[in-house]
């Protein structure tokens, strides 16, 4: 089996790479640029391709892959960003939509936690999406697309709602890292919010073992929520995160806001996942 997986030198890119490795399959780890000092796992090959450069002769010139991991997406963490629907919605359609008519036949493509826009308490893939942001507008976007796309052109699709993760790689300015360097410089006094919003956090070492097993499944299952099903605050979160690493820092609660990008308690439900998987 083959399985190619865009935005492989990403945070989330690098961690199903390594998961990848695990099983007998040919992996093709696809990004805009080689990085050369990088040692890839024994079963992948580096592929430099630009998603604006796609052609209905790329596919073939892929070797065919039978399932594709899709986790390329520019312009974050900015998410109210209009460049999320003017430039990468249109972008990524085209390329997805040109590899699928040329004759893929599997897609695990990645979605996100803010298509539920403002709504609170437990989200399960039964509801309605009601993005309130850009990002959030344009991956619900691209999802209807390719299901209408399906409709035509038949394909397994699962739309993998991603909520919050954590774990090595992950970009300077997430909480995870920013409370690491703090407590690396020796800060007396780590600022963050309030901390009593729930949230739903998967290390990112789950959630990669989560989308690497829906890939190799080739299984057709729509919108699909990975997550952990469980509701913690970012202060228990945060606090867990000291407990584990032997961390030593007081914690600044209220030095920053709560977002209003998001409601102040949701988390996913996860059954689905969780069947699947069984």
């Amino acid at each position: 089996m083959k399985v190619a997986v865009t935005g492989a030198n990403g945070f989330i890119g690098r961690h199903v790479l390594a998961e990848l490795a695990k099983y007998p399959v040919e992996v093709l780890a696809i990004s805009r640029s080689i990085d050369t000092e990088r040692e890839l796992p024994a079963n992948a090959t580096a592929v430099q391709l630009d998603m604006q450069d796609v052609s209905p002769a790329t596919f073939a010139q892929l070797g065919a892959p039978d399932a594709l991991i899709h986790l390329a997406w520019g312009g974050l963490p900015n998410y109210k960003s209009l460049t999320h629907f003017e430039r990468e919605l249109p972008l990524q359609y085209h390329f997805l939509q040109t590899l699928i008519r040329s004759g893929l036949s599997s897609l695990v493509a990645t979605g996100t936690c803010f298509e539920y826009g403002m709504q609170s308490g437990p989200l399960s893939e039964q509801l309605p999406a009601a993005p309130n942001n850009p990002y959030g507008f344009a991956k619900d976007s691209l999802r209807q697309q390719l299901e209408y796309l399906r409709n035509i052109q038949p394909f397994a699709l699962t739309w993998a709602r991603l909520f919050y993760m954590y774990g090595p790689g992950q970009a300077a300015n997430s909480l995870f890292p920013q409370l690491q360097q703090a407590v690396q410089r020796g800060d007396p006094m780590f600022n963050m919010s309030g901390g009593e919003q729930l949230r739903d956090y998967l290390p990112v070492t789950q959630v990669a073992r989560h989308l690497v097993a829906i890939a190799l499944a080739k299984k057709d299952l729509g919108v699909v929520n990975v997550c952990s099903g469980k509701a913690i605050s970012v202060r228990q979160q945060v606090e867990n995160w000291l407990a584990e690493n032997a961390w030593s820092i007081a914690l600044n609660l209220g030095y920053y806001p709560y977002p209003d990008y998001e409601p102040l308690a949701f988390w996913g439900t996860c059954s689905k996942l969780q069947n699947h998987l069984e």
